[in-house]
């Protein structure tokens, strides 16, 4: 047919599919005759109506061309962009009994929580009503800021207390965080053990904090004769009857040391690896050895880890109007700060008094080891699972049931 362009199409009068290629110029002039010859008499014979391709290629460009610009005119609008929501990971949630324990009603309120990391971003939504006591050992800011590469310290704030799409654990804490790490040239976070080791004395000296939240963690060297300025500082804190929450380590699977991470290789600290949304051991999850470097063995309740908690791809809040997904023992460690700080706020006689020692700490930690979900009934604790996974709502039954054998009086 690319070859007929030029010419008009006369159908056959008793079969219209059948055409005849007639010269364009000649229509008009010979119709009658025409007619005659091809059986069309006594009618004129006319020629099939239709649209040369060059203009059918015109036409079709300039409806393109129209189209086009209106849809950029709508899209400019916004008329047609539909904002997905970012995903959520409420099954962590669920999996550690945190809804239940919210519908108590607890929110974590009058409980102090100090967090140690890279600081925080508060320009995300999620953040408008929070308040904040903000600590800069970085920089000297007094604003809040997260020098992370990565947001870290952003992130790990939102599971505790995002107001928005992710809802935080415990939003109803009092919070401060420490700047105490930062991004290095390998775009890592990372920091000195003596700042994070400031970190931790000023969240105990300054801020008088209830539960003191480390998602950070540096290598455990069995060889050392003298422990580290952050283990120092850690010691002191849970000897005074406050809670220290720690990361197990992010180095597990086939070159895992067998080592938690320090600080949470100290005795009463609770260290916490990271749990799977199937329930499984998160592969890079740090294992725990039941020995201390002076040879001696570990006791219960502070075997390493003592809990698993979610830490695969948690949603939490980025910079700005952004949600980013993380995982590690960092994340886990959150979710652990978060059910303590609900428990601490149902039996406030736990939280720690000028006078505690860390007994009531030592009950607690029963009480989390007695609740925990185990992976096998014939295994009291494992150097990966530790005593089992986080199960908040029947830590807080365990202590109902139980009369409270510490003083913080």
């Amino acid at each position: 047919m690319d070859g007929l362009d030029n010419f008009d199409l006369l159908p056959e009068p008793d079969d219209s599919r059948i055409l005849s290629a007639i010269d364009p110029s000649a229509v008009g002039f010979q119709d009658g005759w025409r007619a005659e010859v091809t059986g069309w008499a006594p009618h004129d014979a006319t020629p099939v109506a239709r649209i040369r391709r060059r203009k059918f290629i015109a036409t079709n460009g300039v409806i393109f061309a129209l189209l086009a610009i209106t849809l950029l005119l709508v899209w400019n609008s916004g008329l047609l962009f539909i904002e997905l929501s970012p995903p959520k990971s409420e099954w962590a949630n669920e999996q550690s009994q945190l809804n239940e324990l919210s519908e108590l009603g607890l929110t974590g309120e009058g409980v102090k929580v100090c967090m140690v990391d890279t600081g925080i971003d508060l320009s995300n939504p999620a953040f408008s009503e929070l308040e904040v006591t903000f600590k800069d050992l970085i920089g000297n800011s007094n604003a809040p800021l997260d020098y992370g590469f990565v947001a870290h310290g952003t992130l790990m704030a939102g599971i505790l207390v995002s107001g928005s799409h992710q809802m935080g654990i415990a939003p109803g804490i009092t919070l401060a965080v420490v700047a105490a790490l930062g991004a290095d040239e390998s775009d890592l976070n990372s920091g000195s053990e003596n700042t994070v080791a400031s970190a931790i004395q000023w969240c105990q000296d300054e801020f008088e904090a209830d539960i003191i939240s480390l998602s950070l963690g540096g290598e455990q060297n069995i060889e050392m004769q003298t422990e580290g300025s952050s283990v120092s500082a850690v010691r002191r804190a849970v000897d005074s009857g406050i809670f220290v929450v720690a990361a197990a380590g992010n180095d597990g699977g086939v070159n895992d040391d067998g080592l938690v991470s320090v600080p949470g290789n100290v005795p009463r600290v609770i260290t916490v690896g990271a749990s799977t949304e199937d329930q499984a051991v998160w592969a890079n999850s740090s294992a725990g050895s039941q020995i201390l470097n002076d040879g001696s063995s570990r006791q219960h309740p502070h075997l390493k880890p003592e809990v698993i908690a979610p830490g695969e791809n948690i949603i939490s809040t980025g910079v700005g109007d952004s949600w980013y997904s993380s995982s590690g023992t960092s994340d886990s460690t959150v979710f652990v700060t978060g059910a303590l700080s609900l428990i601490l706020e149902a039996f406030p006689e736990l939280k720690p008094t000028p006078n505690s020692n860390g007994d009531c700490i030592d009950h607690v930690k029963s009480s989390l080891a007695n609740s925990s979900l185990q992976y096998d009934s014939a295994v009291l604790h494992d150097d990966h699972w530790g005593y089992g996974q986080l199960q908040a709502l029947d830590w807080y039954n365990n202590l109902v049931s139980e009369t409270t054998s510490c003083s913080s009086l």
